[in-house]
C-alpha cells in the first residue's frame, strides 16, 4: 500500500461545502427579522424575532456551483471574492515583473549581507509593523503581497517559507485579535452593540501586546531551531524545491545593485506604502489598490526598458503563477455561500442566543467567546460576523450584569483567533499557498500556540468580567 497523502487544500474546501450542503438538509431553516442600522449602513437582525422558515436544502447542483459564486453569483449579480481574486491576479502580475529585472534578488543579497548574524530579529520588527496594520485597520487580504517578497528573505537567511509566511499571517493577526481602532472589526461591533468603541480598550490594547509577544516568541523559537538544523524544519522534504522555486533566480555570482534596481524597489516599497495607506485613509479596497499595482508594474516595466511584449507576457506569467490562490479564495468563499443559500446561519445564531441566557458573568462571556467562536468558522468576514451578532449578543448581556463592551471584546478575540486557521479564510488559504506551506502541517505547528493565546483570551476575559 502507498503512504497516505493527505488532500489539498482544494479538495478539503470542496468537502467542507459538501457538508454545510448536507448539514441545510437537517438543521431547520430559519430567519430573523432585520432592521436598517444607520450607522453601520447595513441591515442588523432584531433579538427575540427569530421565526422558522421555509426549508431551502442545498443539492448537488448548489454545492458545483458555490465556488463560482463565491467569487461571482450570477443570480443576484452580487459580488463575492472576485475582486480579492482579481487582486491576487494583478499582484502575481505585479511581482513577475519585478522580480524579472533582479531587483528584488539583488535587494536581498544586500539586506542578508547587512543582517548577517542578526537575520532574526527581522522577525519582531516585522511583526510589530503587521500587527500595528491589523489592529489599525484590520489588515487581511493587504497582507498577501508580502509573502513573496518575505519568503527569499527568509530562504535566503537560513530560514524556511513557514518562517516567512507564520511572520505575517500571526504578524497581522495577532494585530487583529487584538484590535484597538479597526473600523471593521471593533468600530463596526461596538456600533452595533449601541456602544463607543473606545470602551474597553485597555483590556484590548493587554490581548494585544501580550499575544504579540507569544507569537514572537513561537516564531523565533522555532525560526532558530530550523537555521541551527535545517533537517527540524516541518517542511525539511520541501527544501530543495522551495529553494529552486524562490531563489531560483540567484546565482553564485553577486547581482549589482544598480541605480535603475534601485529606482525599482523604491517603486516596489512606494507601491505597499500607497496601498496602506489608501486602506487606512482614504477608504480604498481592492478596485483602488489592484489599480496601484496595475501601474507600478507598468512604470516598472518602462523603467526597466522591457519590449511590450516582454512586459505584457511577464505580467501574465507572473498572474498565472498565483492562479490556483485566486481560485482557492472563491472555493473557500463558496462555504458562507451554501450556508446563506440554506438559510441556516440564523437558525445557527438563534441556539447560540439561547445558550447564554441565565449564565453568571464569568459563565457568560467565556461561553459567549466559544460561541463566537464557532460562528467566526461560518462567517469569516469579521464586519459581516459582527452586523450578525451584535445585536442579538450585547444586548443579553445587559441580563448577565456584564459590559457590553466586553462583549465587543469576546467576538473580536473569536474572530481573530479562528482568522488564523481557519480554512474558509482567503488570507490563511491563500497565504499558504503563496509560501508553499500545507496547510495541515501549519495546523499542526500552530496548534499549541492557539491553545495557549486561548488561555490568554479567556484569562483576559475574565478578569474584565470580575472588574
Amino acid at each position: 500500500m502507498g503512504k497516505f497523502k493527505f488532500p489539498s487544500a482544494y479538495t478539503i474546501l470542496f468537502f467542507l461545502i459538501a457538508v454545510v450542503a448536507a448539514l441545510s438538509w437537517v438543521i431547520p431553516a430559519g430567519q430573523y427579522q432585520m432592521t436598517l442600522n444607520p450607522a453601520l449602513g447595513k441591515e442588523v437582525p432584531i433579538a427575540g424575532t427569530y421565526a422558522h422558515v421555509a426549508s431551502h436544502p442545498q443539492g448537488l447542483i448548489s454545492v458545483i456551483m458555490a465556488p463560482i459564486s463565491g467569487l461571482y453569483d450570477p443570480v443576484s449579480g452580487q459580488a463575492g471574492a472576485i475582486d480579492v481574486a482579481l487582486f491576487i491576479l494583478i499582484i502575481g502580475g505585479f511581482l513577475g515583473i519585478v522580480t524579472k529585472t533582479g531587483a528584488i534578488d539583488a535587494g536581498i543579497e544586500r539586506v542578508t549581507t547587512r543582517l548577517r548574524g542578526r537575520e532574526e530579529w527581522m522577525i519582531p520588527i516585522l511583526m510589530a509593523l503587521f500587527a500595528a496594520g491589523g489592529t489599525i485597520y484590520g489588515m487581511a487580504e493587504e497582507s498577501l503581497p508580502f509573502y513573496t517578497l518575505l519568503v527569499p528573505v527568509m530562504l535566503a537567511a537560513g530560514f524556511d517559507p513557514l518562517v516567512a509566511a507564520s511572520t505575517i499571517l500571526l504578524g497581522a493577526g495577532i494585530g487583529t485579535l487584538g484590535s484597538t481602532i479597526n473600523p471593521f472589526a471593533t468600530v463596526i461591533a461596538a456600533n452595533a452593540a449601541g456602544i463607543p468603541f473606545t470602551h474597553g480598550m485597555m483590556l484590548r490594547a493587554v490581548i494585544l501586546v501580550v499575544g504579540w509577544m507569544i507569537c514572537v516568541a513561537w516564531v523565533m523559537h522555532y525560526a532558530r531551531k530550523v537555521r541551527a538544523n535545517p533537517a527540524l524544519s516541518i517542511l525539511a522534504d520541501k527544501q530543495q524545491e522551495d529553494r529552486a522555486y524562490f531563489l531560483g533566480n540567484k546565482s553564485a555570482e553577486t547581482l549589482a545593485f544598480t541605480p535603475v534596481r534601485k529606482v525599482i524597489l523604491l517603486i516596489f516599497v512606494v507601491a505597499f506604502a500607497v496601498m496602506i495607506y489608501g486602506v487606512s485613509v482614504r477608504g480604498w479596497w481592492m478596485a483602488e489598490i489592484s489599480a496601484v499595482f496595475l501601474a507600478s508594474a507598468i512604470i516598472i516595466g518602462l523603467i526597466a526598458r522591457m519590449s511590450e511584449e516582454e512586459l505584457t507576457s511577464t505580467f501574465i506569467n507572473g498572474a498565472r503563477d498565483l492562479l490556483g490562490v485566486a481560485l482557492i479564495i472563491g472555493i473557500a468563499r463558496g462555504i458562507v455561500v451554501i450556508m446563506d443559500k440554506g438559510m441556516i446561519t440564523h437558525t445557527i445564531l438563534h441556539s447560540a442566543e439561547g445558550m447564554v441566557s441565565g449564565l453568571s458573568t464569568i459563565a457568560f462571556i467565556n461561553v459567549m467567546y466559544w460561541l463566537e467562536v464557532v460562528l467566526s468558522f461560518l462567517v469569516p468576514s469579521s464586519s459581516g460576523l459582527a452586523v450578525l451578532t451584535m445585536p442579538i449578543m450585547a444586548p443579553l448581556a445587559d441580563f448577565a450584569n456584564v459590559n457590553r463592551d466586553l462583549v465587543v471584546t469576546a467576538y473580536q478575540s473569536a474572530s481573530g483567533i479562528v482568522n488564523l486557521v481557519t480554512p474558509t479564510s482567503a488570507v490563511v488559504m491563500g497565504g499558504l499557498a503563496i509560501a508553499h506551506v500545507p496547510y495541515v502541517r501549519y495546523l499542526k505547528w500552530v496548534a499549541p500556540l492557539l491553545a495557549i493565546l486561548t488561555v490568554l483570551i479567556m484569562a483576559a476575559l475574565s478578569l474584565g468580567a470580575l472588574l
